[in-house]
């Protein structure tokens, strides 16, 4: 059987040099890769995946960081970066930190990373200095989804999570609705990270641009879950007269609050319109009005902005229509934004003539 060593001592040069050649990256040059060609063309070499990322250094795996598995968008994130991990000959090892500062703090400053992986993805996870500086020392390329805060080099992938609230929020505006109450996410849930405050800022943005001043009265935090929109929905119903709207910051908080408006007698959207971020895989089935965000395709950017330094090959759907991230010094990279998009369902409607 035919090694990658026949080929390198047939070819005259070193076994890196063949698993390069082999893999089409950049830094071979042209002539030494036809010798390469010709020479494991004349031996009959198959290249061996595992044999090219040991020659290479490499351990063909990629580490994707996520708050909690179990969530809609990071499941979403996840599967969609294992599909094009798996078509680019990479295996993805998970790590869900699911709210435990242990192995928060195991997986991003300690050296479980360190020769374990050849890059990673941090979804939706916020960053303390001492994490930064932990991942910063690993030199191993990064990138970050829908992050708050970045890796000095690393590109982020994220939507605009203002102007999502600002759409949300107009959206009922140009219903008709003033009395229009917010469900935000709690500053102490790890999933909040920035996200809770952008949606917010969104939210009174399109509040004050309307003429309106925002009420604090009808602004509550909870956590993003089903179970923290119901008792956010329900803690506005107990505080008195009940907003003619609600905007949540996301599809499950948007369920919740329904949930809890039914269980109050109160009719979606003839007494209270509803609408969240997200479209949610349950927001058609429920007609939860949303603001759609492109889980999947922030996985699929990610992962095609992470192997493209790791010179891997595989089939792209987001080719030539994407600007590269830029960095600019030791700052993070900065981001690519994918857009969002309003879709109306029977969750929202003109508040009712009293």
């Amino acid at each position: 059987m035919t090694k990658i060593d026949d080929v390198a001592r047939l070819a005259g040069v070193s076994t890196a040099t063949v698993s390069r050649a082999l893999r089409g990256l950049p830094t071979v040059s042209a002539a030494t890769r036809r010798r390469v060609l010709a020479a494991a063309e004349q031996l009959q070499y198959a290249v061996s995946p595992s044999a090219s990322r040991l020659a290479g250094g490499r351990t063909g795996t990629v580490a994707v960081v996520v708050p909690r598995i179990t969530r809609w968008f990071f499941g979403t994130v996840v599967e969609s970066v294992e599909e094009f991990l798996h078509q680019s000959g990479y295996d993805l090892l998970l790590y869900n930190l699911g709210g435990r500062e242990q192995t928060r703090q195991r997986v991003l400053r300690t050296a479980s990373l360190h020769k374990r992986v050849d890059a990673v993805i941090l979804v939706a996870t916020p960053l303390r200095p001492a994490d930064v500086a932990a991942l910063t020392k690993l030199d191993i390329p990064g990138v970050t989804i829908s992050s708050g805060s970045g890796v000095p080099g690393w590109p982020c992938v994220r939507i605009d999570d203002v102007a999502a609230a600002r759409t949300a929020t107009r959206h009922l505006l140009d219903l008709g609705h003033t009395r229009i109450a917010h469900i935000s996410g709690d500053p102490d849930d790890e999933l909040a990270f920035t996200t809770h405050l952008d949606r917010r800022r969104g939210y009174q943005e399109a509040l004050r641009a309307a003429g309106l001043r925002p009420d604090p009265g009808l602004d509550v935090e909870s956590q993003f879950t089903i179970d923290g929109g119901n008792r956010a929905a329900a803690e506005l119903l107990a505080r008195g007269e009940p907003p003619t709207a609600i905007f949540a910051a996301c599809d499950e908080m948007a369920m919740g609050a329904m949930t809890a408006l039914r269980d109050a007698g109160l009719r979606v959207p003839q007494d209270v319109s509803v609408i969240g971020i997200d479209d949610h895989d349950l927001a058609g089935v429920l007609g939860l009005s949303t603001i759609a965000q492109p889980a999947a395709e922030q996985g699929l950017l990610a992962a095609r902005i992470l192997l493209d330094p790791l010179g891997a090959r595989s089939a792209d759907p987001y080719a030539g229509q994407v600007p590269q991230p830029r960095t600019d010094g030791d700052q993070p990279a900065a981001p690519v934004i994918l857009p969002t998009r309003l879709v109306v369902r029977e969750s929202t409607a003109p508040p009712r003539a009293h």
